[in-house]
């Protein structure tokens, strides 16, 4: 298992240096780069001048927040060098790539173009808040499919099996950010209740009342969040559960266990649960990151949510690159080592499996 551990980390290594070399190398031929971001709001500030001075013909100089100057009939050549040794765009794009590289193996991603703060800095302020979205809502999907999807294979079949699959395959069908915004209009004020906070993960002065409040207005907060983004995800799990046991239930060895006169939850608790576990468990990780990266933008801006989602949207749309690709390393590196801990679970699940064997 030490074997095989080790080169599945050292695995690691190529797989996220292609994935950064690979995007770094799509961004390069996307328009509208930071660069040309910068100059067209240096435009568009030089003809508001402009037109609010007047006087046809009248050239307006005007100093910007990075103390260049320039005239409402265009942007000069130095201004424009200038600008690109800004965002370090007076290097070629080799350059810069290995450059890039070296900081990231020491985790130093620069700063933001447009925050003018540190990357790390921001994934760290935002980070409590898409890891609360993403832990709470993953463990909620698991505590609610697995029973359900267990229940629904002992009754395959039955009146309960078909209203369950039916409500799931409505919830699956709901999109995430629809059923936030008709919670906010039941329950956040909207147009009914006022039952449920609609911004931030904690209340105004919250950090003086004691604990037990505190945490209690925090799960508080957290209600209509982790409804909106779970809705749509207990159909998957519950499915997959349902299958897995139906699966092992009708094999030899749980008509041996009956047959020599085991219980019915006897043969499901000692038999047919860890066979059936292997890929529901051991998907937890990858389940997890799935729910914490990507399910989030819309909710976090329905309920004024600081999370990595809104992050990584905003750095996008402003061609904020050392965030993007920040993000990206973090993330990418994250996924992969979840990944590994998902086959080590495999192990845990079921002591049989040796991958070391396979080889």
């Amino acid at each position: 298992m030490t074997a095989y551990l080790l080169r599945r980390l050292l695995l690691v290594i190529p797989t996220l240096f292609g994935i950064i070399a690979i995007n770094f190398a799509v961004v390069q031929f996307a328009p509208g780069g930071p660069v040309e971001q910068m100059m067209a709001q240096i435009r568009q500030e030089s003809a508001s001048a402009t037109l609010r001075i007047g006087g046809a013909g009248t050239e307006v100089m005007q100093a910007n927040r990075s103390g260049f100057y320039r005239g409402a009939q265009g942007i000069d050549a130095e201004t424009r060098a200038r600008i690109r040794r800004l965002f370090g765009f007076d290097k070629p794009p080799l350059q810069r790539f290995l450059l890039m590289l070296k900081n990231d193996l020491t985790f130093h991603f620069g700063r933001s173009f447009f925050l003018d703060r540190p990357v790390l800095q921001l994934v760290a302020e935002r980070l409590p808040v898409s890891m609360s979205l993403g832990l709470w809502s993953t463990l909620l999907v698991y505590l609610v499919s697995i029973p359900l999807g267990i229940a629904k294979a002992v009754r395959h079949g039955s009146r309960f099996d078909l209203v369950s699959s039916a409500v799931v395959l409505v919830g699956y069908a709901v999109p995430a950010f629809l059923f936030a915004i008709l919670l906010v209009v039941l329950f956040a004020g909207g147009s009914f209740w006022q039952i449920f906070p609609l911004r931030g993960l904690t209340s105004a002065g919250a950090s003086a009342w004691p604990w037990p409040a505190r945490v209690a207005d925090y799960f508080w907060h957290l209600v209509l969040p982790i409804l909106s983004m779970v809705v749509g995800s207990f159909a998957t799990l519950t499915m997959l559960t349902k299958n897995c046991f139906l699966e092992e239930i009708h094999k030899q060895y749980t008509l041996t266990a009956r047959a020599k006169g085991a219980s019915e939850m006897r043969v499901l608790a000692r038999h047919v649960f860890r066979n059936a576990m292997l890929l529901i468990v051991a998907g937890f990780p990858q389940a997890f990151l799935n729910i914490l990266f990507t399910s989030a933008l819309l909710v976090e801006i329905i309920f004024s949510l600081n999370g990595l989602g809104l992050l990584g949207f905003q750095a996008a749309l402003h061609r904020d690159y050392p965030v993007m690709f920040g993000t990206l390393y973090i993330f990418t590196l994250l996924g992969l080592l979840l990944q590994i801990v998902g086959d080590m679970l495999y192990t845990v699940v079921d002591p049989r499996i040796d991958f070391e064997a396979r080889r």
